[in-house]
Order: structure tokens, then C-alpha cells, then sequence
């Protein structure tokens, strides 16, 4: 199962532009980019220093009770 061919990655284009239509792809494209761009500048923008400011939630006291409780059972009417 390695890579398509080329006559397959023919065929999928192919219904790709049929189910999109060929005005609609540039737009999907430039969107998709758009993302990726996004998530690069987000992932860049975290520095390992606010990453370590973050400490994570205590749990406290009564979550530790409400979690060890026994599920009450119901009764089918």
C-alpha cells in the first residue's frame, strides 16, 4: 500500500472537480493554506516559557470524594 499512481491520482482528481466543481478548488486551497499558516504562527508563537508557566490543576479534596462514591443504581419502571 504505497503511493497512488499516476492514472489514480488522475481518477481522484477527477471526482475531486466533480464534486467541488473547478471554481470552488482555488478557494478550498487558499483556505487550507490559510490554516496551515495559522497553526505555524500559533506554534511559533508559544515559547517554551509560557509552556512551563502553566501548572497544571490541582485536584482538590471533594473530587477526590465525588469520584471514589459508588454510582447510585436506578430501578426500571
Amino acid at each position: 500500500m504505497g503511493m497512488p499512481s499516476g492514472t489514480e491520482l488522475l481518477i481522484i482528481f477527477g471526482i475531486i472537480i466533480l464534486l467541488f466543481g473547478a471554481k470552488k478548488i482555488p478557494d478550498l486551497a487558499k483556505g487550507i493554506g490559510k490554516g496551515i499558516k495559522n497553526f505555524k504562527s500559533e506554534m511559533k508563537d508559544e515559547t517554551p516559557e509560557t509552556a512551563a508557566t502553566e501548572t497544571p490543576k490541582k485536584v482538590e479534596e471533594s473530587e477526590k470524594v465525588a469520584s471514589s462514591e459508588k454510582p447510585q443504581t436506578t430501578t426500571q419502571a
